[in-house]
């Protein structure tokens, strides 16, 4: 099938077929058609990178035959990458109507954006924060909104925005057609979809919440202490690798960034503390493959739209498991296949059975490539490189003889082995006494069995608090931190782990902070409940150290229970794709 056999207008084709692209994807071939024809609601599931931006962009453009001066599409999404990303594609698919299209995103001169809303745009793409604001100073206009689009909906959900997109809808005409897409579909979004949507039809490509079956999944035992160190291992064995990193926290990705960057790797950091000029201006070298390692957070990472991405590394698996979905998504991207590799201590194997049944893929178990693997990939690599080297004969002749003159008294055999060694031997001075980095099952049966007494990284500086929801009231962790930063003003690295369990939360946070917090959370409610935040009697808790939904963790004197490598091929499809 072409574009042009999905009922597309030509002045859409045309801007398609002028992008390089020439076949729809399975998502584009089946949404496309049907939000052409009909108005009704729509929930369009399927893997990240498989073109969910043209399903939905196009149909959209698509509808709008003249110019508005009110917005009658808005598109809603959870960063300001994504949003900038999808308003660059949504101005790509209309340029032969000249459709305005606004991006609204947190981090710029609002002042700016709303001088050009009153300009006139007939399109908004915008982060859900931003759009508050900009509702709440009626400075935007939703009545005539014919379309909303909710564009990675778990992910905003997971974000903590669902309050906003409650509010955001509400503004929004009832007749209008609702269409949200999702890489994932947690219980969440189905709520969205019960409460906001009517008798949608739902296209899910492969089985909701499935990974994309071009990716190679592979995860690695390590001690704790040996991650970083593992992490360099499965990057030298890759020497062509174009890659993402992923951390858990804003910090540890600095950190991870800094320290590859002193170890000689081609590596950046990207995430929220970042100034909006700083993460355009890594993005824009990250494509161009200025960097060859992206160092990044979940939320950072998720404007990312690189097709030729070979692998993603799990320095840290996510705090919430779905989320794996989306970060492997990343790489194979556009019909081309990647590798996504995680490192896990000995005792998180139950994380890769959680994300195996998510995703609906098993993992393989991989060995940390040895020393002597190693050295022999890059030795191979580097003499690679040198038989590719193009000749310049022209401007290298002049210097010949000379060259010729200071290696008279060499063999052959003996120039290879000096300029291979000038290369090389900062590999074989580093690995020459690297031992195996692979944890043996003794390790995880000691570390099993110190599970139960004690917590890894409890911080004495911290104090833990009790939440009276949980998984069941719909709370998760970025909900919860929105709460508790929005209440008492606090910035998010004052708390630390959190853990949701079915009935109740809870959370740690600097104990210079404990008083502030149940003072300004007093009377506040979530999603139409009300809810306490109280300390706990024991300042030592035991459990997981992760922020999962369902985790086990609970303090000593709480009163209420809880339950508890190598390099594959990247190959690209015949004709470009979304």
């Amino acid at each position: 099938m072409t574009f042009n056999e999905l009922g597309l207008r030509s002045q859409v084709v045309k801007a398609v077929t002028d992008m390089g692209f020439e076949q729809p994807t399975p998502i584009q071939e089946q949404a496309i058609p049907h939000l052409l024809k009909s108005k009704s609601d729509f929930v369009g599931l399927a893997q990240t990178g498989t073109g969910k931006t043209a399903a939905f962009g196009l149909p959209l453009v698509n509808r709008i035959t003249e110019r508005k001066n009110v917005p009658i599409g808005l598109i809603i999404c959870p960063t300001r990458e994504l949003c900038l990303q999808i308003a660059k594609d949504i101005a790509n698919y209309s340029k032969h109507d000249k459709i305005k299209v606004e991006a609204v995103y947190g981090g710029a001169d609002i002042q700016k954006q709303i001088r050009n809303l009153k300009s006139g745009v007939s399109i908004v793409v915008a982060t859900p924060g931003r759009l508050v604001d900009l509702i709440k100073r009626k400075a935007i206009e939703l009545s005539e909104i014919e379309v909303v689009v909710l564009d990675e909906a778990d992910e905003m959900l997971n974000m903590g925005f669902k309050e906003d997109i409650d509010l955001i809808l509400e503004k929004t005409p009832d007749e209008k057609s609702t269409w949200l897409f999702s890489a994932t579909m947690p219980k969440e979004v189905a709520k969205i979809s019960k409460n906001y949507m009517t008798d949608p039809l739902e296209v899910s490509i492969g089985n909701k919440n499935e990974g994309n079956k071009n990716i190679d999944h592979i995860y690695f035992s390590v001690k704790e202490k040996d991650r970083y160190a593992a992490l360099k291992r499965l990057i030298d064995f890759n020497p062509k690798i174009f890659g993402l990193v992923f951390c858990r926290t804003r910090v540890e990705t600095q950190q991870i960034a800094e320290k590859l960057g002193k170890d000689g790797y081609n590596a950046e950091a990207l995430h929220g503390d970042l100034s909006q000029a700083q993460r355009d201006r890594v993005m824009e070298r990250f494509r161009a493959r200025g960097i060859q390692l992206l160092v990044a957070t979940d939320v950072a990472a998720r404007g990312i739209d690189v097709d030729d991405i070979t692998h993603v590394i799990n320095y840290k698996l996510p705090d919430e498991v779905e989320n794996y979905t989306h970060r492997s998504g990343r790489t194979a991207r556009a019909g081309n296949t990647g590798e996504s590799l995680v490192l896990i201590n000995t005792r998180e194997k139950y994380k890769i059975n959680q994300i195996e049944k998510i995703i609906g893929q098993k993992f393989t178990f991989g060995e940390i490539p040895t020393p002597e693997a190693i050295c022999a990939v890059q030795l191979e690599s580097m003499i690679q490189k040198v038989k590719d080297t193009k000749v310049n004969e022209a401007e290298i002749a002049p210097f010949i003889p000379h060259i010729l003159e200071d290696l008279e008294d060499l063999s052959k055999e003996e120039v290879i082995k000096k300029f291979v060694s000038a290369e090389f031997n900062r590999f074989l001075e580093y690995y020459k006494k690297a031992g195996d980095l692979n944890a043996k099952p003794s390790d995880s049966a000691r570390d099993e069995g110190r599970r139960s007494s004690r917590r890894e990284g409890t911080d004495e500086n911290k104090q833990r608090f009790f939440v009276s929801l949980g998984d069941k009231d719909g709370m998760n962790p970025g909900a919860l931190l929105r709460l508790i930063c929005d209440a008492t003003g606090l910035k998010s690295d004052a708390v630390g782990r959190i853990d949701i369990l079915p009935a109740f939360s809870f959370f740690d946070a600097d104990k210079d902070k404990a008083q502030l917090i149940v003072r300004e959370t007093k009377g506040l409610d979530y999603d139409g409940k009300r809810f306490s935040i109280e300390l706990t009697e024991d300042k030592k808790p035991r459990g997981r150290n992760d922020r999962r939904r369902g985790g086990g963790n609970r303090g000593r004197n709480d009163r209420r229970q809880s339950r508890s490598g190598g390099s594959g091929s990247r190959g690209r499809s015949e004709g470009r794709r979304f």
